[in-house]
């Protein structure tokens, strides 16, 4: 599981707080389509939000603890019915292409650059 400092937690619950829930957890709990969604979600926006609809808070403890360690993500806030979980994207490999090395090339003049 993702360890978060203090000052990353509270900017990531500042970021949570205007978006909405991507994924809605009933009485069938975690199932591999609930995960796949979750990992999806994070993979696009780093930040998700989650609703469980679960009465018991131990419950929603464990769903947050099962979530984070399946996926790699760290909690970020767990506030009634509302968790908020967070991975970073993976660092994307970039390929160099032709046009990367190649010189770059002076502008063309125009008429209008010799004109005083």
């Amino acid at each position: 599981m993702l360890a978060l400092t203090l000052d990353n937690r509270r900017a990531l619950r500042a970021l949570a707080h205007t978006i909405r829930p991507i994924v809605r957890i009933g009485a069938e709990g975690l199932s591999e389509n609930v995960m796949r969604e979750l990992d999806r979600g994070l993979k696009s926006h780093e930040l998700v939000k989650i609703r469980v609809f679960s009465d018991s808070r131990e419950i929603r403890n464990v769903l947050l603890e099962e979530i984070c360690h399946r996926l790699e993500a760290a909690p970020v806030q767990h506030i009634g019915k509302i968790l908020v979980i967070y991975r970073p994207k993976p660092d994307e490999v970039v390929k160099p292409t032709t046009a990367a090395f190649r010189r770059k090339r002076e502008p063309r003049r125009t008429k209008r650059s010799f004109q005083t």
